[in-house]
């Protein structure tokens, strides 16, 4: 049986103001006609049921996510007790699974990602399943193609082609680098056997589970002692004082790289993680002046620019370009392109000031 884990538990602080504590970029409809947790979970229909659809997020994000996806059961909808990064998530949710399903196959997805061709995407989880049925100990990620020389993305170095089942631009993973510089990334792009890491998995649930173990043993006690309390009164406290004992580690840094089995299939299917306004440009049609607008705007001499506001209030440039400008009911950014790596800057110099209302 397959099974999806949606992560949807990031903060977003590279889309402040629009993104806050209580409602983080994947709860708003930053592209398109749908928050981004909406559409994430409608990407699944047809391939995988509500009912085997796990999402994990912040404890205190468990409402507003249960409010946006109804047809997802509300005890499919998990609450962290706190931040432990994606391995630490994907522990707990694989364990979760696995106590329901111990065969089961988990997809593994962000709740942030922009993916517009739903049947590929479709298609190459479907593919996926084969390789893992063909080798049940193997993990799977998916690639892509690179477009430009992207400082912002991991890489996945492609190896030989798996011949093992007729999954098409199927390879084994040769290695994973982490975000190049700029030379460095336009080396990978010539070089022609490198890709964009998607952040999204598929293993099964006991594959991983085994894997957790013998990378990150200490962390593996902990949740082996909330799998323990799974279905008893105590499940909640125990989750609450087992969970934040994890030291916290990334998936990649826990299991990905030191993983013998990788096997990445090049995605057919149109993605971005929305990782910054700028991304907003590369997704959004541009007017005639270049400009990529959400809200009401009025550009004079204006070109190039990123504008996000409501229809309820008319923002206004003069004689400005490549600037991001984005007003919310309490907050208003104004920034050069190229210094939008700064808005975290912002986050942190409100919680050093006790700012929490603008957070």
């Amino acid at each position: 049986m397959l099974h999806a884990v949606i992560m949807a538990g990031g903060s977003g602080t590279r889309f402040w103001p629009a993104s806050r504590n209580d409602k983080p970029k994947q709860l708003l409809q930053l592209v398109g006609s749908g928050t981004m947790l909406r559409t994430t979970c409608d990407r699944l229909q047809g391939l995988i049921s509500s009912e085997h659809t796990l999402v994990m997020t912040n404890g205190h994000l468990v409402d507003a996510v249960r409010e946006q996806l109804p047809s997802v059961p509300p005890e499919q909808i998990v609450g962290e007790p706190c931040k432990r990064d994606t391995a630490a998530c994907i522990a707990l949710a694989a364990s979760l699974i696995f106590h329901a399903d111990p065969d089961a196959i988990m997809l593994v997805l962000p709740a942030d990602h922009i993916i517009s061709t739903d049947a590929q995407f479709q298609d190459c989880m479907s593919n996926a399943v084969k390789l893992i049925e063909a080798s049940p100990d193997r993990i799977v990620t998916f690639g892509i193609r690179p477009s430009y020389a992207a400082e912002s993305f991991g890489y996945i170095q492609r190896g030989e082609a798996l011949t093992d089942s007729d999954v098409p631009g199927a390879y084994r993973v040769a290695s994973f680098r982490e975000k190049p510089n700029r030379e460095t990334a336009e080396m990978y792009v010539r070089a022609g056997n490198y890709d964009w890491n998607s952040g999204i998995f598929m293993w099964r649930a006991a594959t991983i589970l085994e894997a957790l173990r013998r990378f990150e043993p200490e962390m593996m006690r902990h949740i082996d002692q909330i799998s323990q309390a799974m279905g008893t009164p105590g499940f909640e406290n125990t989750l609450d004082k087992e969970f934040a004992k994890i030291n916290g580690r990334s998936i990649d840094y826990a299991v990905m790289e030191r993983y013998d089995d990788v096997a990445v299939i090049e995605a057919t299917f149109n993605w971005d993680d929305v990782g910054s306004w700028q991304s907003i440009g590369r997704l959004t049609e541009p007017d005639e002046q270049g400009n990529c607008v959400r809200g009401k705007y009025l550009p004079i001499q204006s070109q190039r620019m990123i504008v996000y506001g409501s229809n309820d209030h008319l923002l206004v440039t003069i004689g400005m370009h490549d600037t991001i400008v984005v007003h919310t009911d309490n907050a208003t950014l104004v920034a050069p392109k190229q210094e939008e790596e700064r808005v975290r800057e912002v986050v942190k110099q409100l919680k050093a000031r006790g700012w929490e209302e603008y957070l």
